[in-house]
């Protein structure tokens, strides 16, 4: 297949963008061209306006800069994965939107019967925050991860046990994400220490630590204990060690380290 070069303006025309717009993407690294010219025009192939779609796809999503960036740097490359991902993205934006619309619809109806109140205002409110709850869920999980969390959340939880789930993740912030973040590096960090250091999995040390992730999970759980246990097989028969989706990663030693003390820890606390 023949390769087709276009000048800034002609791309930039074909494309429905300015030339400052393309300027602008090469200077931040979104969008370099592919060649230059002897006497440096900028020259752009058919397999760029890909790339700009990507670009200008994802803007659309509401992604920052940096975050397209890394987007086009970790996700699928091949054109009909990126046009599904799209898709998918846009099809839950849309919910999103349909969502708050019909919050606007409801006020508008209750002005047009004179019922108006500030509650309605606030509602509206409300419906825009809560669509907005989970995108910082995206700066600590990749796609891929959030879509085999859901999918393995419903393996390992009843329908009443997610529908309890999802009630305490209406209260979950970024805040929170980031302070549970900070404690399980904590804990992960510890546990790297005990297994380098050739502790034994019944050590005073090593239960302290299975006592300190206990109660991690005891808040994340509200010490439900059928929620407990579904967060436990989600988490050590669901996952291969690639897709636990935690930032200091375990290998097959530090796992089993922290299996044997957990199982020791529960059978001492059943003696």
């Amino acid at each position: 297949m023949n390769q087709h070069f276009y000048h800034t303006s002609q791309f930039a025309q074909k494309a429905s963008v300015t030339i400052r717009t393309l300027r602008f993407y090469d200077q931040v690294g979104l969008l370099s061209p592919t060649e230059h010219t002897e006497a440096g025009y900028r020259l752009y192939t058919d397999e760029d306006f890909f790339r700009l779609q990507q670009i200008l796809a994802l803007k659309f999503l509401g992604f920052s800069l940096e975050e397209i960036k890394r987007c086009l740097q970790v996700g699928p490359t091949g054109l009909p994965e990126v046009l599904a991902l799209q898709k998918a993205m846009l099809q839950e934006k849309r919910e999103q939107i349909d969502a708050i619309i019909r919050a606007i619809t409801e006020t508008e109806e209750l002005l047009d019967t004179n019922q108006y109140d500030w509650h309605a205002i606030i509602k509206v409110i409300q419906v825009m925050q809560m669509e907005q709850t989970n995108d910082w869920q995206k700066k600590y999980f990749t796609d891929e991860q959030l879509q085999q969390m859901e999918e393995l959340s419903k393996q390992s939880y009843t329908p009443e046990q997610r529908q309890q789930l999802a009630e305490w993740g209406k209260h979950w912030t970024e805040a929170d994400q980031q302070e549970a973040s900070r404690q399980w590096d904590a804990v992960f960090a510890e546990l790297k220490r005990l297994v380098a250091g050739g502790y034994d999995p019944a050590s005073p040390e090593a239960q302290a630590l299975v006592q300190q992730q206990q109660a991690l999970i005891r808040a994340f759980t509200h010490g439900d204990p059928g929620i407990e246990q579904g967060l436990r097989n989600w988490y050590f028969q669901s996952l291969s060690m690639e897709q636990r989706p935690v930032f200091n990663p375990l290998s097959e030693t530090e796992a089993t380290f922290l299996q044997k003390a957990t199982e020791i820890n529960f059978s001492n606390a059943n003696a």
